[in-house]
Order: C-alpha cells, then sequence, then structure tokens
C-alpha cells in the first residue's frame, strides 16, 4: 500500500464524502465498541480508513438517475461499465409502464407472506411465465435470487447427504450448503475430470447433489453443461443449475445455459435465478417440476417466512421477459458489445480471463491494484467496480466489467481509450 501516492485532503474527501452516511468514514473507531470490537470490524474499518485517505474508495457512488449505459453520480456524466443491465433493458417504457400498472392494481406490498395473504394473481402468472419461458413444469418467485438458493437447498438435502459444488459459485450457494448442514466440498473451476473423481468417492451417502453456474459472475465463463449432465446420470446424481447471470443471456432466445448447448431444461432437477439482472426488476426464482415447486411452497423458509415479491417487481418482470422473447437481437448485441470490448482490451495488454460472456473481467492481481485502476478511471469518466477478497481469491483480484445491448460501439471505444489512457 505504500506505493500509492497518498491523494490531497482535498480529493479525498470524496472518498469521505461517499462513507459519511454509513459512519466512521473519517477514520475515528467504530462506535458501539463493544458490539464491534470483533478482528473482521477492525480489519474493515482500518481498510476504510486507508481506502478514504488515499481516495480509492468508489464504491456505493450514488446515482441521481436510473442506471444505463450513462449515468450522472453528484451532477457528473460517467459511462456506466459494471452494470448487470446485460440486455439494457432499465428504462424501458414497456417495463416502467408494467411496474406502475402492478402498482395501481395490486399497490406498492402484498401485506403478508406468499404462503398466507401474500400471494397475488400477477405472481402466479409471473411464475407461470416463467416456468413457459424456461421449459419447466412449475416456477416460485422469492425476494431475491439469494433467498432463492437459501430456500432450496435446505429444504431438500441436509446432513445425510452430499454436495459438490463449483469452486466459484455464488455466496449465497455456499451459504445454503452450510444452513443445510450437508456436507460440501468445492472442486476446482469447471474441471469435470475433477468432479469425476469426486464422484467415485462419494459411494454411501444418501444422495449427492452437484451445483454449478450458468455463467460466473467473476470471471464471465461458461460451465460445461454437457459434461456435467453426463456425470450426474452416469453417477445418480442430482443437479442444480444457478442461472443467475445466464437467464436472459445464453442460447439464442436468452434461455439460458441448456439452450445455449441445445439440451432440454430437464437435464437439471432445478435452476435457480435472479430477476435483477437482464431482468432488470427485484427478485429470484426456482423452476422445476410442478411437485418441486409444491413442495418449496410449503417447505421453503423464505417463501413461508420472508416477504412476497413487491407488484412492481413482478410487473416489470413480466414485460422484460415479453421483450425479451420479441427482441432477441438484444442478445446478440450485447454478445457483440463483449466480443469488441474484450477484444480490444486484450490488444492494449489487459488480461481478461477465460470470459466469454458479457461479463469482461480485467484481472490485476493484488487489491491495491484493483482500486487504484478503479480510481484512475473514475478520473476519466469510467465507472468500474473493483471486485477484491473475499470476492475473489487473495492475488486474483480485478475490475469486473459488464458489456450490454445498451452500449453503443462508441461507449465501448471510449472505455478503451480510458483504459488506454491509465495504462495497462
Amino acid at each position: 500500500m505504500g506505493t500509492i501516492a497518498r491523494q490531497t485532503p482535498r480529493v479525498a474527501a470524496r472518498s469521505r464524502e461517499v462513507l459519511a452516511p454509513f459512519g466512521n468514514g473519517n477514520g475515528s473507531r467504530p462506535s458501539h465498541s463493544a458490539l464491534l470490537d470483533i478482528d473482521e470490524a477492525h480489519r474493515w474499518f482500518a481498510l476504510l480508513r486507508w481506502g478514504a485517505a488515499r481516495d480509492l474508495y468508489t464504491y456505493q457512488q450514488p446515482l441521481d438517475g436510473h442506471s444505463g449505459p450513462r449515468v450522472r453520480v453528484r451532477g457528473k456524466p460517467l459511462l456506466m461499465l459494471s452494470s448487470y443491465d446485460y440486455l439494457g433493458l432499465i428504462g424501458h417504457p414497456a417495463l416502467e409502464s408494467a411496474a406502475i400498472d402492478a402498482v395501481r392494481t395490486h399497490g406498492t406490498g402484498t401485506g403478508g407472506v406468499r404462503l398466507l395473504t401474500g400471494t397475488t394473481r400477477l405472481h402466479r402468472d409471473l411464475e407461470r411465465d416463467l416456468a413457459l419461458f424456461k421449459g419447466t413444469e412449475a416456477a416460485l418467485t422469492f425476494g431475491s435470487g439469494y433467498s432463492a438458493n437459501m430456500a432450496v437447498v435446505p429444504a431438500l438435502f441436509g446432513p445425510q447427504d452430499r454436495a459438490f459444488v463449483d469452486a466459484n459459485a455464488h455466496r449465497s450457494i455456499i451459504d445454503a450448503c452450510l444452513l443445510a448442514r450437508v456436507p460440501l466440498r468445492r472442486f476446482p473451476h469447471n474441471d469435470a475430470d475433477a468432479l469425476r473423481r469426486a464422484l467415485e468417492q462419494s459411494a454411501g451417502v444418501r444422495r449427492t447433489l452437484i451445483v454449478v453456474e450458468g455463467v460466473y459472475s467473476m470471471d464471465g465463463d461458461v460451465c460445461p453443461l454437457p459434461e456435467i449432465v453426463a456425470l450426474k446420470r452416469r453417477y445418480g446424481a442430482l443437479l442444480m443449475v444457478d442461472e443467475a447471470h445466464s437467464f436472459g443471456t445464453l442460447g439464442a432466445n436468452g434461455r439460458g445455459v441448456h439452450e445455449h448447448f441445445g439440451l432440454d431444461a430437464s437435464c437439471a432437477d432445478l435452476w435457480t435465478g435472479s430477476l435483477s439482472k437482464a431482468i432488470p426488476a427485484n427478485g429470484g426464482f426456482v423452476a422445476g417440476s410442478a411437485d418441486l415447486i409444491t413442495y418449496l411452497q410449503h417447505a421453503g423458509a423464505p417463501f413461508i417466512f420472508s416477504a412476497a415479491l413487491c407488484p412492481a417487481a413482478a410487473g416489470a418482470a413480466r414485460a422484460a421477459l415479453r421483450v425479451i422473447a420479441g427482441e432477441p437481437d438484444r442478445i446478440e448485441r450485447m454478445h457483440r458489445r463483449a466480443e469488441r470490448l474484450r477484444a480490444g482490451l486484450q490488444t492494449l495488454g489487459y488480461d481478461t480471463g477465460a470470459s466469454t460472456t458479457g461479463i469482461v473481467p480485467v484481472l490485476v492481481g493484488g487489491d491495491v491494484n484493483a482500486y487504484t485502476l478503479a480510481r484512475r478511471l473514475l478520473d476519466q469518466g469510467l465507472l468500474a467496480t473493483a471486485i477484491v477478497h473475499p470476492a475473489v481469491a487473495r492475488g486474483a483480484a480485478r475490475l469486473r466489467l459488464c458489456a450490454t445491448a445498451g452500449h453503443r460501439e462508441q461507449d465501448v471505444d471510449e472505455a478503451l481509450d480510458a483504459f488506454r489512457r491509465v495504462g495497462p
């Protein structure tokens, strides 16, 4: 950290301004010291003090309006290059109209959890549309994709089972396995041969669960689904696929990783996904057999004990599905923009890893390198997110860029110019 030049007090004040609403951005010790007298809190506050002093805290930049290819932060225009709005649907008139209509018809909230008084006709219609789009018998919505994963694993698996999870799988999957107390083993990322060896050693357990993702959020690569499905069938395992980043973005029609590989949706036992990425609303879902969905309505804790998906999000999600079905060119455009960005970065000498999708990482190694690059790009008018430990392994810090259908070719070229100016 000592290699980074200390910024002037005027410049460093910008980071403290971002941190101020959350307290202790000024470098003071945490309040309520007994509550926060733990090693993890001390580490975080030390890092925040260091980052604020050097103006390297670029998180939580408050947008003046809605997200999109272009945003404003405190009145300053910026090119957004880390938004999950893969298909450029934020601000689409059909989605906004559907959200407003949903509020007028069903209100701002439902007044209950889904199992009791929180189910509306809109929820049922959305779940029907999701199942039709995905190609499953049924689907069920939750307040977030995180909640969907937390619902399904503990409801179905326990200590007598075993889970094999890709090493790069999302935190929500790991947390779900811990809550279920299912023995967990992480196999090397996208390594089907390592998974095969692990499955050969899993004799004696009641059931074996394999968990992979369609697109991995930190790397932008795709799981080798045909190989995973072959192993599932060979060893009699069950397969869960998290499609948070592949639903709406993979396959000619955006149906996900199974369409990308030409497989039927029945190749997996259950699918989970997000309604806050390619579909720019809120919420998550589980899709699978009708019996599975009926069971989760009575055994999935977030469905029983957490608020129902709000009507505005459900309405916007339904509209998004219709737009995706009617405008598949958005998917192709997203991939073209991503390839232009990826190729340009590689030409400039940046490492984009194994990315083949709309997620384009820029691998820089150390955490300080990621913080510094994000700060320099922000000064160039580009908003790009630094990803560091614990979201990725130590020494694997990166910027996570997202190319979207909303970006123009000129936007990508402008981003590449900014990367050229700050240097690889």
